[in-house]
This record gives structure tokens, C-alpha cells and sequence, in this order.
């Protein structure tokens, strides 16, 4: 069975994923932002092959959750779910983005790059559209119907590193 890395698998989506990818007999590296969201995943955690820990808006976190995953492994498969949805003030990560803009936009290329190369990327709908407004479009720019959507700014970043990896959650390819 596949071995599949999870990102903001502590909650919503991505413990939905990992659940049901653990009963498939997957095996999952789940990912939490911190030591007290990793202790609410419990019993997950202990049938997982690990939990990666680390907040996604600090490069210096993103580093070291790159460096647990490394070596874990290399994955089958990375799911890029995590994702801010709204901040109470634009606030800033302490390299000076805004905190959406860090974890919705940055992480997931970010740590695609740090990581092994894995088997397949998975963006998660959820985390793409989460801040902003996502205007989709195809690779060549057109949009309309029946065109497969991708989210641009996660979307191109990833597949321009790895065309043959990139996999959108939302649609079958």
C-alpha cells in the first residue's frame, strides 16, 4: 500500500482523508501545526507512520517538517490540504508575508521542494480557495466549460516543478 503525507490532518478535510486512507490500509504521515493540535488526533496518530509537526507560515518550521518527512521517507503521494481561511488582521509570518499568503500559497511549493520527490501531488480544493479568490483557468490560460479547472497560484507553482506529478483533488484526471 501507498504511503501518503497529509498536511492539516488534524481536523476537517485531511483527517478525513487520512481516516479513511488508514482504513484502506494506507500508510499516512499526518501534519500538525503544533504539539497541542498533534494531542487531539490520538488515536489517528497512533495508527499513522508518523506526525510531522510544524506551522506552515514559518520557512524555519516548513524546514524542519520537510526534514521529518525526509525522514520518514519518500512518499507515494503528498496531499497539500492545509490552508487559512480567514485571519482576524493580515498579520505577518515572521519572514514578513501575510499568514494566508504563507500557508495557502508558499508551503505547499515550498515544501514540495524540500521534500523527496514524491510519486504524486493532491491540492485540496478547500485549502486552494480558502483566502482568496482563485480565478481558474488551464495551464494554456483558457477557462470556460468543460475545461479542467486547476487553481492557479498552488497549481502552477507545483506542476511547472514536476508537470507529471500535479493532480487536482476536485477533478478525475
Amino acid at each position: 500500500m501507498a504511503i501518503v503525507f497529509i498536511t492539516g490532518s488534524t481536523d476537517g478535510l485531511g483527517r478525513a482523508a487520512a481516516q479513511s486512507l488508514l482504513d484502506a490500509g494506507h500508510r499516512v504521515v499526518l501534519h500538525a501545526r503544533s504539539q497541542d493540535r498533534a494531542a487531539g488526533i490520538g488515536a489517528l496518530a497512533s495508527r499513522s507512520a508518523g506526525v510531522a509537526i510544524g506551522d506552515l507560515g514559518s520557512a524555519a518550521e516548513l524546514r524542519s517538517i520537510a526534514d521529518q518527512v525526509n525522514a520518514i521517507g519518500r512518499m507515494d503521494a503528498v496531499i497539500h490540504n492545509a490552508g487559512v481561511y480567514t485571519e482576524r488582521s493580515r498579520g505577518s509570518t515572521p519572514e514578513g508575508h501575510a499568514g494566508t499568503l504563507a500557508v495557502n500559497t508558499l508551503a505547499p511549493y515550498l515544501l514540495t521542494a524540500l521534500i523527496e520527490r514524491p510519486g504524486r501531488l493532491t491540492i485540496s480544493a478547500a485549502a486552494s480557495t480558502a483566502a482568496a479568490r482563485v480565478h481558474w483557468t488551464t495551464s494554456t490560460g483558457r477557462s470556460g466549460p468543460g475545461i479542467r479547472r486547476r487553481p492557479t497560484p498552488k497549481a502552477s507553482c507545483t506542476s511547472s516543478r514536476w508537470p507529471s506529478r500535479w493532480r487536482d483533488a476536485g477533478h478525475r484526471s
